[in-house]
């Protein structure tokens, strides 16, 4: 024959480990992990002046030496 109380001690445990676990769980959800942001950083108005001219003397420099080559 089955000893209940024994079954009732090992549910009673059972309850506990599943009780903790729900705890767990709960205080997860309430304090999650901060998401990392990804992709480009923006940029102040400053540093897109500042490479706004650094590329148009680029692109100038591209030009004129795609017209020497040409020339050449």
């Amino acid at each position: 024959m089955l000893n209940l109380d024994e079954i009732l001690q090992a549910l009673r445990l059972e309850l506990e480990r599943v009780n903790q676990v729900i705890a767990t769980m709960e205080a997860v959800s309430l304090n999650p992990t901060p998401k990392r942001r990804r992709g480009r950083k923006s940029m102040g108005h400053e540093e897109r002046v500042a490479v706004s001219h650094r590329m148009k003397r680029y692109w100038a420099n591209k030009r004129r030496a795609g017209e020497e080559w040409k020339a050449g």
